[in-house]
């Protein structure tokens, strides 16, 4: 999709963002596969970090850009490392062990319910009553999770919905770090790599001191493909993701997260075999409505 020539049209655009929003609905089911062998969280982010580091190092040498090293850059890496993968993967991959994959791709589509009260807090977003609501659908939508005795296999996964709702809000504070700073030069492909060569450097010592190193096995097996597909399809799809920002616009390419969320409960219930009660259906409704209200709509209004 990166190297397409020409210029799509329109509806060209909408299969590239559906396919997006598709193919990143997989990697949650793909994520539960990965931890169903019991391998340890950082055991298997240090791997997803390995896989993520070569796709990305290959784009980059292929587009023939360099990693940049200066102190801006080095900053946005250590944070974004932390903020988008170590901190949010971990919980990640706590909670979805535990949890369906498809009530994860549910709780994944609060992040932008999240990003908005942060960032109008800190003053870099107005108040808006249209987006409040959206805020109110959404947040409604874990509650139909979390509250009806009916809404999931086993009330003893209640426990660890606000373990699975930490990733989002790193996802957003990472959002919000980004939309305030800026990538300090870098174009995306860069700020991706340099972020998970950082993630890796950090991810390694913490993995080895507690003990949550696994050795790849050779051939790798149905978890372990599942992790490095899942891996691959991240980096290639967040490329993707920028090609089209850049030429479609960011507010379009948002729009991929409907996608995600409705094609994550779809693989879930192909994949995983997964069913849902009526009021996980109602609780994506809410909060696909919900995002329908807080995304910003085109020329920025809200």
């Amino acid at each position: 999709m990166m190297l397409s020539v020409g210029q799509p049209s329109r509806t060209g655009y909408a299969a590239i963002l559906a396919l997006i929003g598709i193919g990143w609905g997989s990697t949650q089911p793909l994520g539960k596969i990965a931890a169903s062998t019991g391998h340890a969280p950082f055991g298997l982010i240090f791997w997803q970090l390995v896989v993520c580091v070569a796709v990305l190092g290959v784009l980059t040498v292929l587009r023939g850009k360099r990693l940049p090293m200066t102190r801006r850059a080095l900053e946005f890496y250590v944070v974004v490392a932390f903020l988008g993968t170590l901190i949010p993967n971990y919980t990640f991959y706590l909670s979805v062990a535990r949890l369906p994959a498809g009530i994860m791709s549910i709780i994944i589509a609060t992040i932008p319910l999240i990003a908005f009260p942060i960032a109008l807090a800190l003053g870099m977003d107005r108040f808006s009553m249209r987006r409040i609501v959206g805020i109110v659908l959404g947040l409604s939508g874990v509650l139909l999770i979390a509250l009806p005795q009916a809404s999931l296999p086993e009330r003893a996964m209640v426990a660890f919905l606000p373990v699975a709702m930490i990733g989002p809000l790193f996802y957003a504070l990472e959002n919000t770090y980004v939309a305030a700073r800026g990538t300090g030069g870098l174009d995306a492909i860069q700020a991706m790599f340099g972020a998970s060569l950082a993630g890796l450097v950090f991810c390694g010592p913490i993995m080895l001191a507690l003990g949550h190193w696994f050795p790849m096995p050779m051939p790798p097996g149905r978890a372990e493909w599942a992790l490095i597909g899942s891996s691959a399809l991240h980096a290639l799809l967040y490329a993707s993701f920028v090609w089209l920002a850049a030429r479609a616009g960011s507010v379009f390419a948002s729009q991929s997260a409907y996608f995600t969320t409705a094609s994550g409960i779809v693989w879930a219930m192909v994949l995983l075999g997964e069913s849902f009660s009526p009021w996980v259906w109602a609780a994506a409704g809410l909060m696909l409505g919900g995002l329908m209200l807080v995304n910003p709509r085109e020329r920025g209004s809200a």
